[in-house]
């Protein structure tokens, strides 16, 4: 029987409550920097409901009494903005910022939607839920109606992904089995932009389009352009079809092809052989025997 692991906690159990000044950022945020918009909204929610997710800091070996911050640059600079003298703070046990800074789940629209959504169902009103987003009242109320004529389906398949809300509108625009497609092919492609939306608008046949009598026409672009598109994204749907339905096959015996290579370079008198005879071959299969993922 397998002994079980212990897992290391990452930090302190419990939050203390540090001083501002003798919190070191690693890093500043600039009225030039991109996330200055995202900024804005922390510093508006912060003043709004005040601190909910705790600093995350580790101690300054350099300097008694201080901390280095790992985690929460924005939720600092909007204490500093408005004058807070302490934060809540978690200590950690290691000096990582990486984990903290790069293997982190950045909210998606569909899952902010769900927040907002469920804030307003517990009896926040639009305008508080505006201020702490730092966003006019007008658009909390656009926001309630973003995921209307969406199959439940689809949004299950995007619920984490970063889709843009223009993108989303386009979905809106085909029935239900082409949301569903579009969402998939998303997903496959990594790509969830208003244009990659547009592009699957144009190669979905009239059928299932929701509006097959409205025009498809895209502004700057000839009719002409505009055929093209649609054939070549209906070859390309069809083309990546096939090819899903042979990955799964492919893998598999690429994998077992890889196997045996390795065990045939295993065999030192087949290698000096390959190595004689045919050096080119040999730096391939080693190659192919080296892949770590297929």
């Amino acid at each position: 029987m397998s002994e079980t692991k212990k897992v290391r906690i990452g930090f302190e159990r419990r939050g203390f409550e540090i001083p501002i000044g003798s919190i070191l950022p690693i890093r500043q945020i600039k009225p030039s920097d991109g996330c200055f918009g995202k900024y804005r909204a922390v510093l508006a929610s912060i003043k709004s409901v005040g601190l909910v997710e705790p600093l995350v800091v580790f101690p300054n070996k350099g300097s008694k009494g201080t901390f280095l911050l790992l985690d929460g640059h924005m939720r600092l600079k909007a204490l500093q903005e408005i004058g807070s003298s302490t934060a809540l703070c978690l200590i950690s046990t290691d000096d990582d910022a990486f984990t903290y800074n790069d293997k982190v789940n950045r909210l998606s629209l569909i899952q902010e939607h769900r927040m907002i959504m469920k804030a307003l169902d517990g009896g926040v009103t639009e305008e508080a839920i505006a201020k702490a987003l730092d966003i006019d009242v007008k658009k909390v109320i656009l926001k309630k109606g973003l995921l209307d004529d969406l199959h439940p389906e689809a949004i299950q398949i995007l619920k984490d992904k970063p889709i843009t809300e223009r993108a989303l509108k386009i979905l809106k625009r085909v029935k239900a089995l082409r949301q569903i497609e579009m969402a998939q092919l998303m997903v496959s492609g990594n790509n969830y932009t208003f244009a990659y939306a547009r592009a699957l608008l144009l190669g979905t046949t009239p059928e299932l389009l929701l509006n097959p009598d409205q025009s498809k026409k895209v502004k700057g672009m000839p009719a002409e352009d505009v055929a093209r598109i649609e054939k070549e994204m209906e070859t390309m749907e069809r083309d990546f079809r096939i090819f899903q339905d042979s990955y799964g096959e492919n893998t598999l015996h690429l994998g077992a092809a890889q196997r045996y290579v390795r065990k045939l370079l295993d065999n030192g008198k087949v290698k000096r052989f390959m190595g004689q005879r045919y050096p080119e071959l040999l730096e391939e299969l080693q190659e192919l025997a080296a892949l770590e993922a297929l």
